[in-house]
């Protein structure tokens, strides 16, 4: 149950950030805009970070795969992309593609294992559940 509240919230709070910035955009830039949000994103971590029991900062160096470290630059594209595609569609269309674009991906990566998650079994019904999302983005644009 947790972790269907938790993802609601984080489907939510994407849709009013995708707004927020892109509100700020209209007064900046998408490239001041995006990087608004990077900065007060880290200063909002430092922040929890102090609160939280303050783990080890060097920590970091440990990771591997080296490649896990590129999340901030998924981040800065993401911005952007969820500004300039709010721009273009307006918010319920822009987060209704990202959702099932998130979902196509999400299932491949698992499909294939990819970056180290776990190797599922391709089952046909989840593959209908995806078209069947597609087929809602359809009749929502019409």
């Amino acid at each position: 149950m947790w972790g269907i509240l938790i993802s609601m919230l984080s489907g939510a709070l994407m849709s009013i950030q995708g707004v927020f910035n892109t509100g700020v955009t209209e007064k900046t830039s998408v490239w001041v805009a995006a990087g608004w949000v990077q900065l007060t994103a880290f200063l909002a971590c430092v922040v929890a970070w102090f609160f939280t029991g303050r783990p080890s900062v060097t920590a970091i160096a440990g990771v591997h795969p080296r490649y896990l470290l590129l999340g901030g630059i998924f981040g800065a594209a993401i911005t952007y992309t969820v500004i300039q595609g709010m721009e273009a569609l307006g918010p319920a269309k822009a987060v209704l593609l990202i959702v099932v674009a998130q979902l196509a991906v999400a299932y491949l990566i698992e499909l294939f294992g990819l970056f180290g998650s776990d190797k599922v079994e391709f089952q046909f019904h989840k593959l209908i559940g995806l078209v069947i999302a597609v087929v809602g983005i359809v009749i929502f644009q019409k």
